[in-house]
């Protein structure tokens, strides 16, 4: 299930692994036998290679880790939350593609802007 760059995330690692994180985290709720949870593994792989060292990804399995699923709200797989600072900055319900998680990582990533810094920054309508 997790490869070198995901995660597995559990009932048991996740308050250390994901809510007490210094990194953004994102998670995949998944099941085995979800088939749009099996298609979306690539990309989930492909933004944890792509993030390695900024951003913290992993997987949970939903039937192996009810706890966790339940605290979130997970009533449909796929969803995959991103945390930052301990709490959900977004959350994806359903198949989605790469850009919609890039466009969130990013934002989370890049932290509040300095004002007056001149540069853009990514603002949560959430």
């Amino acid at each position: 299930m997790a490869s070198e760059n995901v995660k597995e995330f559990t009932d048991q690692n996740f308050d250390n692994e994901v809510l007490k994180s210094s990194q953004p985290v994102l998670v995949d709720f998944w099941a085995e036998w979800c088939m749009p949870c099996r298609m979306l593994t690539p990309t989930i792989e492909k933004l944890a290679r792509d993030y390695a060292g900024k951003v913290k990804v992993g997987k949970l399995d939903t039937d192996a880790n009810r706890d966790v699923a339940i605290k979130y709200s997970i009533s449909a797989i796929p969803t995959v939350i991103l945390f930052k600072d301990g709490q959900v900055a977004k959350k994806f319900v359903g198949l989605r593609q790469e850009r919609d998680f890039k466009e969130a990582i990013d934002a989370a990533a890049s932290g509040p802007v300095a004002s007056g810094s001149g540069s853009a920054g990514y603002e949560s309508r959430d």
